[in-house]
C-alpha cells in the first residue's frame, strides 16, 4: 500500500522554522517503519515543499503556499490506499482523513494498527 502520513506540519507552531522542522521530523518518523512493513509511505510535504520553492513561496501561509500546500495532499490521496494519522492537532491533516474516508480508504491511528505487506 502507499499510505500517506498525515499530522501538524504548521500547526502549533505559530510559523517558527524550528517548530515546524520539528513536526515534519515527527512525520518523517513514521517512514522508515511503514516501509520496513513493506509499504510505501508519503508525505505531502515532501512534494509541496520543492514545489513551494520553485514557485517563489515566501513564507507559510501566503498566495503560493495556499495553492500548492493543501492541493498536493488532496491528490496524493487520489494515488494513496491508506491514511496514518498520527497525533497532534492539524486542520489540514484532520481534513485528509476526512478525504480518505469519503473515499473510502482505511485509515491507521498507530503504526501497529498497520499490517505487513503480504
Amino acid at each position: 500500500m502507499m499510505i500517506l502520513i498525515a499530522g501538524p506540519y504548521r500547526g502549533g507552531t505559530n510559523d517558527d522554522p524550528v517548530l515546524i522542522r520539528k513536526n515534519l521530523d515527527n512525520l518523517e518518523a513514521m517512514a522508515l517503519p511503514i516501509f520496513r512493513k513493506g509499504h510505501v509511505p508519503m508525505i505531502g510535504e515532501w512534494v509541496a515543499l520543492p514545489l513551494l520553492k520553485s514557485a517563489g513561496s515566501q513564507k507559510p501561509g501566503d498566495d503560493i503556499w495556499n495553492e500548492i500546500q493543501y492541493p498536493v495532499a488532496h491528490r496524493l490521496l487520489e494515488k494513496c490506499d491508506a491514511v496514518l494519522r498520527i497525533p497532534g492537532a492539524s486542520t489540514g491533516a484532520d481534513q485528509d482523513v476526512k478525504i480518505a474516508k469519503e473515499r473510502g480508504l482505511k485509515v491507521y491511528y498507530h503504526l501497529d494498527e498497520i499490517p505487513d505487506a503480504e
